[in-house]
């Protein structure tokens, strides 16, 4: 609330002492009276007016392109990550438009304001300044997208929402992250899919150091075939590791594929390792007893 009031004292003490700022062959030229015609009650309400009918017009557009999004998963990343870029074009054409055609001031009185307004505001929100940027160069720069799943320290999770201050991601427990944009920035994020609709998924199985690896690789890629969620234009691979616990070693198998659509990762994962589980069990290659 400080900060509102100082912001509007220095608007309107820019637009009172004008004359005084501008050069002396300007400033003759202008009345003090056509000020307050510029910014009148009536001017101010349309204003408001415009601004109701410009949120309710975005937010509509928005949500109607996030409906058409998700009935479609082959276009749900491309057009949600239209969506943030559109929201920020529209807000500019917005102002643009309510400054010109509500208030179209003098050209030396709106670059006055304009500075005036600009140096209280970078004063007073420098790190709100900071995301905003932040925000701005995301949308462009475009390092990942709104559907993405991206890790940003310990969280990871699927891009909902890019705005001017921060970015939200929700986890695969259904938890709302807001990252700060200027952090996001900062440090380093992983981006499973990189605006593709599909990703890889690792799913790890423990073993025994003398199993038949053969035999479980061949299990575990036609585990993975048949699961519904296989994306089967990119390779399934099996690796194995050594591993070693407790002075005991054994076998670490990944199973790695590739999923239709990112929001089934986790199904994917669980898919495939109760599947092979249940294989190796059928065929003998394992027994219970190895699993507890």
């Amino acid at each position: 609330m400080k900060f509102i009031t100082f912001l509007l004292f220095t608007f309107f003490a820019q637009i009172l002492g004008a004359v005084d700022i501008l050069p002396k062959d300007i400033s003759s030229e202008v009345d003090p009276i056509d000020f307050f015609v510029i910014f009148s009650l009536s001017k101010i309400l349309w204003t408001l007016l415009f601004f109701v009918i410009a949120y309710t017009f975005i937010t509509l557009l928005t949500k109607i392109l996030e409906f058409f999004a998700e009935k479609s998963a082959r276009v749900r990343i491309p057009i949600k990550g239209f969506v943030p870029v559109l929201r920020i074009v529209l807000w500019t054409l917005f102002i643009i438009t309510i400054i010109k055609v509500i208030y179209n001031p003098p050209k030396e009185i709106l670059l006055t304001t304009l500075a005036s307004v600009a140096i209280a505001v970078g004063f007073a929100t420098q790190d709100l300044l900071k995301n905003i940027f932040g925000g701005i160069m995301l949308l462009f720069d475009r390092p990942f997208k709104v559907g993405d799943k991206i890790k940003v320290g310990e969280d990871y999770g699927e891009v909902i929402n890019i705005g001017l201050r921060a970015t939200r991601i929700v986890t695969p427990d259904d938890s709302m992250v807001v990252v700060p944009n200027m952090e996001l920035m900062n440090t380093s994020v992983s981006n499973s899919n990189s605006g593709e609709l599909y990703c890889q998924v690792v799913a790890k199985i423990v073993l025994n150091i003398d199993v038949d690896m053969q035999k479980v690789r061949k299990i575990a890629i036609e585990a993975a075939q048949v699961s519904r969620y296989i994306y089967l234009n990119e390779p399934i691979v099996v690796l194995f590791s050594n591993k070693m616990n407790e002075n005991r070693s054994y076998l670490e198998m990944k199973l790695k594929a590739y999923v239709m659509d990112i929001r089934y990762e986790f199904a994917l994962q669980s898919d495939m390792t109760e599947t092979v589980i249940k294989e190796l069990l059928k065929q003998g290659v394992i027994n219970k007893d190895e699993l507890e």
